[in-house]
């Protein structure tokens, strides 16, 4: 029974679905202060969540292609992070630091900010 609820809840709210797969997630591969943080904030929870390389990333997609506008927040020292966004280049992309080493909340705060912006 609970299988065929989550079933039910991935294919009406896919973001949520992950997001819930992301808090899930062995802190070996995420930061869990981090992941608490993103998903307090309105702005970050509706977002897609995608975690690689201990970073914690956002789509406005639910599947491939994602989107790869949204800044990203990577691990800096285990206790502070810093953020990053792509640069889309003539001969191919970039990444800038938006952020210097910064605590998850703050951390959190940027990248919200800035989406607002987008």
């Amino acid at each position: 029974m609970v299988e065929n609820e989550t079933l039910r809840t991935a294919a009406d709210d896919a973001v949520a679905v992950k997001w819930q797969v992301v808090r899930d997630m062995d802190a070996a591969f995420i930061d869990k202060a981090l992941v608490e943080a993103a998903y307090a904030n309105p702005a970050l929870r509706a977002l897609f969540p995608l975690v690689t390389h201990g970073s914690l990333q956002f789509s406005r997609c639910t599947r491939f292609p994602w989107s790869q506008d949204l800044p990203s927040i990577f691990p800096y020292d285990g206790e502070r992070y810093f953020c990053v966004r792509r640069l889309h280049e003539p001969r191919g992309s970039g990444r800038e630091q938006i952020g210097g080493a910064v605590t998850a909340d703050e951390a959190v705060e940027l990248v919200a900010s800035l989406w607002s912006c987008l």
